[in-house]
């Protein structure tokens, strides 16, 4: 402790002491900053956008996993069109060569992963389509199963898909509104890809049994 020329004494700050007040006064600054700039929202939409997204990919990976039985079934059938069966083979090999960074969901790799399920989608109703005219599948009931479990899944789809485009609006909305959109790069928030509508988009995908 010092006493000035007054004769008053002055106490003696202590150097710890002021490190650790800096360093408190400073951390609350960055937190109302991060608040205030949306981060923490941000961080919590993102979050929400990825758990849709894992629940698209454990639907889409249902239907991959249903497809080995499906042709299997099918090739039971005397002289099932080869043809139709190379094609949902090819179209699921490249369904599940197109992959999306769970983290960025970026619109052009989705573009790229939604055009490979078409593919597949428009390759199994065609399979369907085609299964109607052996009525030896029709009595098959591991046939009629799948054919089932393959319905089930393509509903599922639908629902997955629609609940990840809400989550990612809701996502993109949030980085892109003001002031969240001053900070949103600099924290590496970047506007996300969305499935597009195609026709029918409220219904789930034509596989006709």
């Amino acid at each position: 402790m010092k006493i000035d020329k007054l004769g008053l004494k002055l106490k003696t700050i202590n150097p710890s002491k002021m490190k650790k007040t800096i360093f408190y006064a400073f951390a609350l600054f960055i937190t109302a900053t991060l608040s205030s700039c949306g981060y923490n929202s941000s961080v919590q939409l993102d979050e929400k956008v990825k758990a849709a997204w894992g629940e698209v990919q454990n639907q889409y990976q249902r239907r991959i996993d249903l497809i080995p039985n499906l042709v299997a079934s099918v090739k039971g059938a005397a002289n099932f069109e080869k043809e139709t069966l190379t094609a949902v083979i090819e179209a699921r090999a490249k369904a599940t060569s197109v992959t999306v960074d769970p983290s960025k969901t970026s619109p052009e790799d989705l573009a790229k992963f939604q055009a490979a399920q078409g593919q597949l989608s428009q390759a199994l109703g065609r399979l369907m389509v085609v299964s109607e005219q052996y009525p030896e599948l029709k009595a098959n009931q591991n046939f009629l199963e799948l054919q089932a479990q393959l319905e089930g899944t393509e509903n599922r789809i639908t629902v997955a898909r629609r609940d990840f485009n809400d989550a990612v609006q809701g996502y993109n909305v949030n980085i892109r509104t003001f002031p969240n959109n001053l900070f949103a790069g600099m924290f590496g928030f970047a506007v996300k890809g969305s499935f597009a509508a195609e026709a029918g988009a409220d219904k789930a995908p034509t596989v006709k049994f």
